[in-house]
């Protein structure tokens, strides 16, 4: 009886948990770029001019007030602009009756939980012991810190 309570709140830590570090990561949950968004004389080949220029246009799209700086309050304001982007789509996608909300049987379910849990249980009793746990979290701590340390020597 305590397993089953256990075992899917361990499966929503470790999603929750994996989540975060996904969207923490940025570029990965980003819709990627065209090709054709980055050809902007549509010849067919992106030079490296043409990749700077769309980042100047993503940098100032992002700088509301001009100024050639990006604020807190400016980034925020990209960002929560993604986000409502993201939220509209995702109720196009899933919100199969038209209310206007996603019930429970709506949402997305997690693609790769089992193979997490799976992973996670390195004994495959079935069950995850706090050893286990504790150890897949230090994985994904090292993994974490290991694409931040890249991320920061890109500089």
């Amino acid at each position: 009886m305590k397993s089953a309570k256990f075992i899917p709140a361990i499966l929503i830590s470790a999603v929750a948990i994996t989540g975060t570090s996904v969207l923490a990561a940025g570029p990965k949950d980003r819709e990627p770029v065209s090709f054709q968004e980055l050809d902007a004389n549509g010849d067919g080949q992106l030079t490296q001019e043409e990749m700077e220029a769309h980042r100047a246009q993503r940098f100032s799209k992002a700088d509301a007030d001009g100024d050639g700086k990006l604020s807190v309050e400016e980034m925020q304001a990209a960002a929560q602009q993604k986000a409502n982007e993201r939220v509209t789509k995702m109720f196009e996608k899933h919100d199969a009756n038209k209310d206007g909300f996603l019930s429970e049987d709506e949402l997305p379910k997690p693609r790769r939980a089992g193979k997490m849990f799976d992973r996670i249980d390195a004994d495959n009793s079935g069950t995850i012991s706090e050893q286990e746990y504790s150890d897949a979290k230090e994985r994904m701590g090292r993994k974490h810190r290991k694409h931040g340390k890249a991320d920061s020597d890109d500089s």
